[in-house]
């Protein structure tokens, strides 16, 4: 099924690390749920997180939960901006991660 693409994503360097460090299929599986999460809007593939404009790519595989944190790029129109990543190992986000995420965005627009 074809979609229309409603943003593209750029990844930065502590994303793509974490990808690079994830076991082919893994990664094949959140490059996959990126995708489609580009052309539909499923809270299951990404949601927003904080009240501060944090998101999340979400994928899980082979009973692991994976999350890519996210921003929407103000300046840009419909662009995202994947920070970093983790496994996730509880129910809830850890807030150290949202920190992390805002941070990198704050870093982001400091070096635009």
């Amino acid at each position: 099924m074809e979609y229309k693409k409603r943003f593209d994503v750029e990844f930065l360097p502590q994303a793509r690390e974490f990808l690079l460090s994830l076991d082919i299929k893994a990664k094949q599986k959140i490059i996959s749920n990126i995708r489609k999460s580009q052309g539909i809007k499923d809270e299951e593939l990404f949601k927003k997180i904080s009240d501060e404009g944090i998101w999340e790519f979400r994928t899980e595989y082979n009973s692991v939960r994976y999350r890519l944190f996210a921003f929407w790029d103000e300046t840009k129109k419909a662009f995202v901006i994947a920070t970093h990543g983790i496994i996730k190992k509880t129910s809830k986000v850890p807030t150290k991660e949202i920190k992390k995420a805002l941070d990198i965005r704050k870093q982001y627009y400091k070096e635009k």
